[in-house]
């Protein structure tokens, strides 16, 4: 297989009308208990049940997401099943991209043990980014040409206005100068995208408009409420694409029964055909 590159993988999936982006969130705790007591650890039980999902899903989504924190939760065990994920999701497909939720920043040359993490161990194709410590802190990862970078710019959850809603410089909003910012300088290696949430598709409309093109990644769909219209009118780029469309809890916990693979791929379906005609 050749060399990976995230920018590509996504263009690819988006000609063939995916947008789905399968977060998986696997909360130990959530898997249904009749799972978790057929398999003899943690490790065994969320790599397993992630296997179910990604199998039965793989050759429907433009890309996976697993957030890290529901890894690392989980000490050594979880964080060896994130590894296996990863693995897996490349035995069963060579073409989707993997985007680990990873949401670190730091000064240099510490963001490079991080660049090291993320595409060496992990060998992921894009991660998810702060912005607060700048350019020059995050360079190690905009130096990565073939892996995406993603930027938050406006979350999904009800307190994001606290800070990215301050106005700056004449009234522009902090999240505005944000995403400016990301699209005029920091997109040097076409390698940046951002995150903005499916719950505010007023201010997703906005920042399409600042950033042009630009993919985004757009959490909160399915169970924090994001309504599918709404996000794709807003999020589409000018040639019906550039949106990565997350949905983690409504698709992965789709059903507590053995059905829950199957479960997950009819969910799977059903936002990808809603996304299709809204576009």
């Amino acid at each position: 297989m050749g060399k990976r590159n995230f920018r590509e993988m996504l263009e690819k999936k988006w000609n063939l009308g995916f947008f789905v982006c399968v977060g998986l969130d696997t909360d130990y705790e959530k898997i249904p208990e009749w799972f978790r007591n057929k398999r003899s650890s943690v490790k065994e039980a969320i790599w397993h049940y992630n296997q179910e999902i990604i199998e039965a899903t793989h050759d429907l989504v433009c890309a996976y997401k697993p957030n890290i924190a529901f890894y690392e939760g989980q000490g050594i065990q979880g964080i060896l099943a994130l590894k296996a994920t990863m693995e897996l999701i490349k035995k069963y497909t060579s073409d989707v991209p993997i985007i680990l939720d990873f949401k670190r920043a730091d000064i240099g040359n510490t963001n490079m043990g991080y660049v090291r993490e993320a595409f060496d161990w992990y060998d992921v194709d894009a991660v998810t980014v702060h912005p607060y410590l700048g350019q020059e802190a995050l360079q190690p990862f905009l130096d990565q040409t073939d892996k995406g970078i993603i930027v938050l710019v406006r979350t999904s959850n009800p307190g994001a206005g606290e800070f990215q809603d301050l106005p700056i410089y004449g009234g522009i909003l902090l999240y505005e100068m944000v995403a400016k910012r990301v699209a005029k300088h920091w997109n040097e290696n076409n390698n940046c995208a951002v995150v903005v949430g499916a719950t505010y598709p007023g201010e997703l409309s906005n920042i399409r408009g600042l950033v042009g093109d630009m993919p985004i990644l757009i959490p909160g769909i399915g169970a924090q409420g994001g309504d599918v219209e709404a996000t794709v009118k807003a999020g589409k780029d000018s040639n019906g694409r550039g949106m990565i469309i997350n949905s983690s809890r409504g698709i992965i916990f789709a059903s507590k029964d053995a059905d829950f693979a199957e479960a997950a791929r009819r969910e799977t379906v059903k936002l990808t055909e809603m996304i299709n005609r809204y576009r």
